[in-house]
């Protein structure tokens, strides 16, 4: 299993696979640590997260330059993933005893009803190298404070950032077998979740990659968090602040790179403000920094892949085929390394890639649209359901808009962020369940019904 830095094409490091043998040992032995760990207080689990925070505070540099070097994003974001991921532990290390806390419920006289909330078991979770170590620690923080415990199946491009996450609870004090990384390959993911003792499974990826999952599962009736792809709009309406809405515009596309599930993709703009938005949004593109994801000046860092950019590219040119318009960007790079520029489309047809299919890079699509209606409408023609973004000057529009958008989450004037105090997820091909927040720590415990007579 090999590592190479995007922006370099040079290998990083070279890993070994686990063979079968080492996945049944690992697995044996997080059964064998569920039963001591589960039985721990949640006090006691939520000061091991406590110690996971500071691990991961202390290392910020060192596991910063992990994920840069393997995936390419710029190690000032690198950095400050590491800081969000302390931030998470924080949250649920002070919380989760709050969140799990039994539920007393109406009862007939002489009689007593509560729910209890006991974990599962092992946990599967399948990552994807897009965010390697915040889309990690936000499914462990939780559900490893619940008492569960996780084996984990990276992205085989992220392999240095799977063996950093498991230094990190070894690090806290977390017993040997509470979070183990898994070294293997796609195609090992169905026979370790069709094995009985793994409980539940969750997976931030692709569609096919969580139909997959979803698929074996429900063959084993086992409980999964599935959050996949997502087209988000970003709708700016006629009242909107157009500095604010172009400044968090451009970070909201083209933060990591462009590649994430939550970044703005479709830009639906009220036809008064249409003009000087696409003006202000291309000369804000254009200023961006795209180079050595080493360098702490640099905005843009390589995509991941030289084969990812390739698609990237690839539904470019068909959407500029069908009829769309480059502004600025739209080539690869000439120079080595996978960049690709940030890149501004409009006159986008509808059906075309850059309209129905989701861009996993620093790709804006810009449509006019006549009022707050068609605005919605738009906002809604996509068959996912993940984020979206809306920026009006008045409070009360956005409150009664962001009803009528069909998503997991809305952001009035605000890009669409993951915070762990409040609940992550989305509809329809965007996967379902939640992370983060009580709702993320509830997914995978049995609520159990007490009732004592």
């Amino acid at each position: 299993m090999r590592a190479v830095n995007p922006a370099t094409g040079e290998t990083v490091a070279t890993y070994q696979e686990h063979t079968d043998e080492e996945v049944e040992q690992r697995l044996t032995t997080a059964q064998e640590t569920f039963e001591e760990w589960s039985d721990r207080s949640i006090r006691e689990r939520e000061e091991l997260l406590a110690n996971a925070a500071d691990v991961l505070r202390e290392n910020k540099q060192k596991y910063g330059e992990i994920m840069t070097k393997e995936m390419g994003k710029p190690i000032s974001q690198a950095i400050a993933e590491v800081e969000k991921c302390a931030w998470a532990c924080d949250h649920y290390a002070e919380h989760a005893g709050a969140y799990l806390e039994t539920e007393q419920f109406p009862s007939p006289p002489g009689s007593e009803v509560r729910t209890v909330h006991d974990p599962l078991g092992t946990v599967l979770a399948v990552m994807p190298w897009n965010y390697p170590f915040w889309q990690v620690i936000r499914f462990a923080a939780p559900y490893l404070t619940a008492g569960n415990v996780g084996v984990l199946k990276h992205a085989s491009n992220v392999p240095g950032c799977a063996v950093a996450l498991q230094e990190v609870f070894e690090k806290a004090g977390y017993p040997e077998g509470a979070f183990q990384s898994l070294l293997v390959s796609s195609s090992k993911v169905d026979d370790i979740l069709a094995d009985d003792r793994v409980k539940a499974a969750t997976l931030t990826g692709s569609g096919p990659a969580g139909r997959a999952v979803a698929e074996t599962a429900g063959e084993q009736l086992k409980k999964t968090v599935l959050e996949l792809g997502g087209s988000d709009p970003f709708v700016v309406l006629d009242d909107a602040d157009l500095a604010g809405a172009v400044e968090k515009g451009v970070l909201a596309r083209t933060l990591n790179g462009g590649q994430s599930c939550i970044a703005a993709k479709r830009f639906i703009v009220h036809e008064d403000v249409y003009d000087e938005y696409v003006d202000r949004m291309v000369s804000a593109f254009e200023d961006l920094h795209v180079g050595d994801p080493m360098d702490e000046t640099t905005d843009v860092g390589a995509q991941a892949d030289p084969d990812l950019m390739a698609e990237l590219h690839e539904q470019v040119q068909q959407s500029v085929d069908a009829g769309a318009t480059v502004l600025t960007g739209g080539e690869p790079l000439d120079r080595d390394g996978a960049f690709y520029p940030p890149t501004v489309l409009t006159n986008v047809p509808e059906g075309c890639p850059a309209d129905a299919e989701e861009t996993f890079g620093p790709v804006a699509s810009l449509y006019k649209v006549e009022d707050e209606q068609e605005a919605i409408q738009k906002a809604n023609d996509t068959r996912y359901g993940l984020g979206a973004s809306l920026w009006t000057a008045d409070r009360d529009r956005g409150r009664r808009l962001a009803r009528d958008i069909d998503a997991g989450c809305v952001y009035v004037n605000e890009m669409t962020k993951s915070d762990p105090r409040v609940p992550f997820g989305g509809i329809e091909d965007a996967g379902y369940g939640r992370e983060l927040s009580e709702a993320g720590i509830k997914e995978f415990v049995n609520r159990k019904t007490v009732w004592i007579q």
